[in-house]
């Protein structure tokens, strides 16, 4: 409640990423779509906004989720699809998809994705 008088130019990135959270759960939604959350962030406030992110997972919500962030995606996904230029390679449980990937492309980004 520090921050609830500042205009949005003050807070940080991950502040306002956790203020448009927050009021987009406002309305009570039954889903909520994030597309590259984090992208903008500096990586110090990554893990802030992937923070709320986890405990909304934890209480159940519904989440549609495109990210890069993909150690984050193994650990709250249920279903993961993996897509190239704008088409479906591959989907499934997030362990079979990390640890036995089918097809060459997955393997090949989740390799120079995990071992940076």
């Amino acid at each position: 409640l520090d921050k609830i008088h500042q205009y949005p130019a003050k807070l940080s990135g991950g502040q306002q990423q956790r203020v448009a959270i927050a009021r987009a759960l406002a309305m009570q939604p039954k889903v909520m779509l994030f597309d590259e959350v984090t992208s903008a962030l500096d990586p110090e406030l990554v893990g802030e906004v992937l923070q709320v992110m986890r405990q909304l997972a934890k209480e159940g919500m519904t989440m549609l989720i495109v990210t890069h962030e993909m150690r984050f995606a193994r650990e709250v996904a249920d279903r993961v699809i993996f897509m190239d230029n704008g088409k479906i390679v591959e989907q499934g449980p997030p362990e079979a998809i990390f640890t036995a990937p089918q097809h060459e492309r997955t393997k090949t980004f989740l390799k120079a994705i995990l071992e940076r």
